[in-house]
């Protein structure tokens, strides 16, 4: 069994699509699927399914969702996948292959370590299929409850951090024309997200757009002013000043955006939400 939650939610068994259609179920198999091979407690999936005010019901309810689960995708003890009972809640046995999110994970720590080692072409193709991975927002087409909430913000936040760390890979490969396009993409998505202004005015920049890489840097301003109300960070004024100083470093790889030689927030599968 195959459970994919990077986009909407496909569950595969051999050839054939099983992706269950009744919600509480989706939701308990999500979650079981984002902490495969780890408790999963019943009052962290009553939580999950019910908030605050859970019925009476819900106890027995849970179990017929678990026991749904367990029929319909073979689940049973010493299966290939099982889905076990354990004193304080639930355990679903599944190789770590089988969650798009945890190859997601894995791929994008070994792209920052090749990175990290110098092995930038590498890098940049680690990240690209890492990012492949990624279908549409995590759990998508999934209700969430308060326990998937956080596991959503998680992995959107895990997805933007892995393809700002792709971007800066492509800069340093000097694909800066080739970015323009998608990083103004992501501007006009996220007119108040400095990373990737930054990344367009350097691109833009790079490229020998000087006028259109400072008119970038006015329109980041207006967005953030008319958006926030806060002015540019520090960071972008001093790319400005660069650029109308024509200063050199802007050309070299140690004048990449903030974060581009640190740490791009990159969170391996064993530092998973637990």
């Amino acid at each position: 069994m195959r459970v994919n939650i990077l986009g909407p939610m496909v569950v595969e068994r051999g050839s054939s699509i099983v992706t269950p259609t009744a919600p509480k179920v989706r939701q308990v198999l999500a979650l079981l699927a984002l902490k495969a091979n780890s408790i999963v407690r019943t009052d962290q999936l009553v939580e999950e399914l019910w908030g605050e005010r859970p019925p009476r019901s819900a106890a027995t309810t849970l179990q017929t969702y678990i026991y749904q689960l367990r029929e319909r995708y073979l689940l049973r003890d010493r299966a290939a996948a099982s889905l076990r009972t354990v004193s304080s809640g639930y355990v679903l046995d599944l190789d770590e292959d089988c969650v798009d999110v945890e190859r997601f994970a894995r791929a994008a720590e070994r792209g920052r370590a090749e990175y990290d080692a110098g092995e930038v072409e590498s890098a940049a193709e680690t990240l690209r299929e890492a990012l492949r991975l990624w279908r549409g927002p995590a759990l998508f087409d999934v209700s969430v409850g308060p326990v998937l909430r956080v596991f959503s913000v998680w992995l959107q936040e895990l997805g933007r951090n892995t393809l700002e760390l792709r971007i800066d890979v492509d800069l340093t490969l000097g694909l800066h024309a080739d970015l323009v396009g998608e990083l103004a993409a992501l501007v006009a998505d996220g007119p108040t997200h400095e990373g990737f202004q930054a990344r367009l005015i350097l691109a833009l920049y790079r490229s020998g757009r000087r006028a259109d890489a400072l008119r970038a840097f006015e329109l980041a301003r207006e967005a953030l002013d008319r958006e926030l109300g806060v002015d540019p960070s520090p960071r972008l004024w001093e790319l400005r000043r660069g650029i109308l100083n024509t200063d050199p470093k802007l050309d070299t790889v140690a004048e990449l955006p903030a974060r581009a030689r640190t740490s791009h927030g990159v969170v391996t599968s064993s530092a998973r939400l637990r």
